[in-house]
């Protein structure tokens, strides 16, 4: 049994009463879940702003209240993970609550993006492609690199459906933005379903290459081979230690294997990319910036010719990339090597490359982006401090620390919010600042030093 002091702890911290009529309020207007406020001072502010917006501009007493708070909505649906539980989260930005300083405006100077089966040129040699998704995120964006007389190379290829296979063959038919050309290489910034799911496809299509980098091509040819496994043992007890209960865990059991359904059959070799690597790429160079924490050797592509970064899911204009520890890694620091990874970008680009990310459009605004997203984090990390210096927790009694929606218990939505609590839980525990002890249950219990 749980020592006395640990009773009430679990639940008790989501009774709001003025949130609960804050939000209410906002429920008639179709934005129930637009903020959760977390501390007496974000209480206050809440209130004062909820008797602010009977006011007719509802829309300007939202945009204060955010502005005072920081806080924002999750993301809409946990379907925007795009596997498992969806090792890649698109939460919306402001997934971390106590925001110091508004968010920086970025420059978005593409325009509409293309259709399926469609193309729009962004630079001469370069141009951007969209897939659909199934899921709440409805899209991805892919980019065709020009290789010279032989043809194309694609970055990133699309979840595997009938739907990408369509819009890829509208792309080369005749008539296509690709038409009568080949595609020569197929580039791969990292291992999630929506960025590799058609590389095997299109590889054997066109007798091509697939380039990743090691750890990404490696990892994602494991849990390629889950699909119809049993779920382990060791990730059963990954997310009971975190506080699951059994319904949760059947959650866990009834999805685990599910990666591969999205990802078709990689081909059995690849070309390594590298950090550092200069790619010759038709009459340009690419250079390999690898970044870590959203997955494990995460390859973005810069041109210092064309001032063209292609950041995959490592800098995105308006999300917050998921940053989660797993049960094959549980006591991995995915968050230091998160804000490791932005400072490293920081470092090694200029401020006025044009930015082609995965999701979104592109973005001029790289530096004051890197700074926002390090500082979310950072200010997530303090107030997770705060919150444990009197009272332990377990990883899902953390949740109103680092979002501002209400998790429940919808399985993909409750794995992506655990994982990334362990990661802020861990990088913690990491650099000595918290302590961690099991109970007789074997449930993992933090508390600050």
């Amino acid at each position: 049994m749980r020592p006395g002091w640990f009773q009430s702890i679990s639940g008790c911290n989501l009774q709001r009463s003025p949130i609960r009529a804050f939000r209410a309020h906002f429920r008639k207007r179709g934005a129930a879940d637009i903020i959760d406020g977390t501390c007496e001072t974000d209480r206050t502010r809440a209130l004062l702003l909820f008797r602010a917006s009977i006011q007719p501009n509802v829309e300007m007493a939202l945009s204060r209240l955010v502005a005072t708070t920081g806080q924002s909505a999750f993301a809409a649906d946990p379907t925007e993970l795009h596997c498992r539980t969806k090792i890649c989260s698109t939460m919306t930005d402001n997934n971390v609550t106590h925001r110091a300083e508004p968010k920086p405006v970025l420059d978005y100077p593409c325009g509409e993006p293309p259709a399926p089966g469609a193309a729009q040129d962004i630079a001469p040699g370069v141009k951007w492609l969209r897939m659909p998704l199934p899921f709440a995120l409805s899209h991805i964006n892919l980019w065709a690199l020009h290789d010279g007389e032989q043809g194309w190379a694609a970055v990133d290829t699309g979840v595997q459906t009938s739907e990408t296979a369509a819009a890829w063959r509208s792309l080369f038919a005749f008539g296509g933005p690709l038409a009568g050309a080949n595609l020569t290489r197929v580039f791969v910034t990292h291992m999630h379903p929506d960025h590799v799911g058609m590389a095997g496809w299109l590889t054997r299509k066109f007798d091509c290459a697939l380039w990743m980098t090691r750890l990404e091509y490696l990892t994602c040819r494991v849990l390629v081979a889950d699909t119809g496994r049993e779920p382990p043992k060791d990730g059963v007890e990954f997310y009971r230690r975190a506080g699951w209960d059994e319904e949760a865990l059947e959650g866990y059991r009834t999805r685990f294997g599910g990666f591969g359904k999205l990802t078709h059959a990689l081909p059995d070799s690849f070309q390594r990319l590298q950090d550092g690597d200069v790619l010759q790429i038709g009459t340009n160079e690419w250079r390999v910036i690898v970044g870590n924490g959203h997955s494990p050797e995460h390859a973005c592509l810069y041109c210092p010719a064309l001032k063209l970064l292609i950041s995959g899911d490592q800098v995105l204009p308006r999300i917050s990339s998921n940053v989660s520890v797993f049960p094959t890694e549980p006591d991995a620091d995915p968050m230091g090597d998160w804000l490791a990874s932005l400072g490293k970008l920081r470092h090694e680009l200029p401020d006025d490359v044009l930015v082609l990310p995965a999701h979104n459009e592109p973005f001029r605004g790289l530096h004051a982006r890197l700074d926002y997203l390090a500082s979310s984090q950072r200010l997530a990390l303090t107030r997770l401090r705060a919150a444990l210096v009197d009272t332990p927790r377990r990883a899902v009694d953390v949740f109103d620390e680092l979002f501002s929606r209400p998790i429940g218990n919808n399985p993909g939505l409750l794995g992506l919010a655990t994982g990334e609590s362990i990661a802020h839980l861990n990088y913690l525990m990491q650099r000595g600042e918290l302590t961690r002890i099991l109970d007789d249950e074997g449930i993992a219990w933090y508390q600050a030093r």
